[in-house]
């Protein structure tokens, strides 16, 4: 049985670990480990130059140290060298990396289609991830190297990768982010940060809320898996798909009643109506990316308690070290600034980014000026779609591009 891992958010690790525990590892299966030697091609050289396309490899230090590498498509193939272009942040989800945005061809790749519209763009690669795997003094064997959650990324990851295109360009960013991509920056615009850098940001297959996810395993694991003692009692601090540990541990939970590991794309993402086959096997070339155990169990505690809030140490004196308070602090979606202009684009068969949390979403938008918000609904799409989708550059894509020509 070949192997259809769509990673779009916290449900979607746990089919995963399963059917790797299950099948055998062949030619084309997933081999990095802690201790792999860091990749020798980059994305530019892999996915962008080849095509004609300018691309530069950026390193990005965080306040805490960790070091990002990014991706600057600066110019299409047209040129266009000396114009002055409105830079375009671009934001990876859960357990992948800025390369699947580039698995399609140039014309269908949202990376290439900004590029050739004249946007100056940036793609990101968070922390963990294989060419962001780096820092200055700890390194990736080291527990403490693994010790953050998605808080982290909105605290630090957001803000280096913000400012270095800040400073560089010296204009606003326009931002899309997709699953994950979607939480950390409404998360941090629910605190009020990159106000003074952002100029407005593109939400696709949005996360923020997870009460309704209708995957049976992504509820179980969510729900019934407390990874609050993954971490106690295993240790785990990487969470990578070949770990043994990880593997083992989690494998049981398709023996709950009513999972069904084996009918994989319908039970992570819910039906997908356009993907390329030969699209789906570059992905799984080329993912899944390692995270922090850490920021797998915030994940799952945001699908159990319902809300969008920090990292939860469960212990009330440790949440109190943290955070001054039993109970974490939550992130407020109102505060979001009433006129800075969103573009939400959520699918009918998306199982992670399901429409009523979706409508949940938009009801905490509901005092944005009208004039401001852009929602986009597509009945048939889910949630890997949005991202590798062979129809994306027609139904998403070009909604994306006029959107930031017309905030420009």
């Amino acid at each position: 049985m070949a192997l259809r891992c769509f990673f779009g958010f916290a449900a979607a690790w746990a089919i995963c670990l399963f059917l790797l525990a299950v099948q055998p590892l062949g030619a084309n299966s997933l081999s990095r480990g802690g201790k792999a030697a860091a990749p020798t091609v980059g994305i530019c050289a892999s996915s962008v130059l080849i095509y004609g396309y300018k691309c530069q490899e950026i390193d990005v230090t965080t306040e805490d140290g960790y070091i990002l590498n990014m991706q600057r498509i600066s110019e299409g193939r047209s040129g266009g060298i000396g114009q002055k272009k409105q830079p375009v942040l671009i934001q990876h989800g859960i357990l992948v990396d800025g390369m699947t945005w580039l698995l399609n061809s140039p014309e269908e790749n949202l990376p290439m289609i900004l590029a050739d519209q004249g946007f100056d763009v940036w793609i990101a690669n968070t922390r963990g991830t294989r060419f962001s795997r780096r820092h200055v003094s700890l390194d990736p064997t080291q527990p403490s190297f693994w010790n953050w959650s998605w808080d982290e990324l909105v605290t630090f990851d957001l803000p280096a990768v913000f400012d270095h295109v800040y400073k560089e360009t010296g204009q606003k960013l326009h931002y899309v982010g997709h699953s994950l991509g979607t939480l950390i920056v409404l998360a941090s615009m629910s605190e009020g940060k990159l106000v003074n850098q952002l100029k407005s940001a593109s939400l696709l297959s949005p996360i923020a809320y997870l009460s309704y996810m209708r995957t049976a395993l992504g509820v179980v694991a969510s729900k019934a898996f407390l990874g609050e003692m993954v971490t106690a009692f295993l240790g785990l601090a990487e969470f990578n798909l070949n770990d043994k540990a990880v593997i083992n541990f989690l494998k049981v939970l398709c023996a709950y009643p009513g999972v069904d590991c084996f009918d994989l794309l319908t039970a992570i993402t819910g039906k997908n109506c356009c993907l390329n086959s030969s699209t789906v096997d570059l992905f799984l070339k080329n993912e899944p990316q390692s995270t922090s155990t850490k920021n797998m169990v915030h994940l799952a505690q945001t699908a159990r308690q319902g809300v969008l809030a920090k990292y939860n140490y469960v212990r009330p004196d440790y949440n109190i070290q943290h955070y001054g308070n039993v109970r974490p602090p939550v992130y407020n979606l109102s505060n979001i600034a009433r006129d800075l202009p969103l573009f939400i684009s959520y699918g009918g068969q998306d199982a992670l980014s399901d429409v009523r949390d979706v409508g949940r979403l938009l009801d905490s938008l509901k005092l944005h000026d009208v004039d401001k918000l852009t929602v986009q609904f597509i009945e048939e799409y889910g949630h890997a779609d949005y991202i590798m989708g062979v129809n994306a550059k027609d139904l998403v894509y070009k909604s994306v591009v006029s959107f930031f020509k017309h905030h420009s």
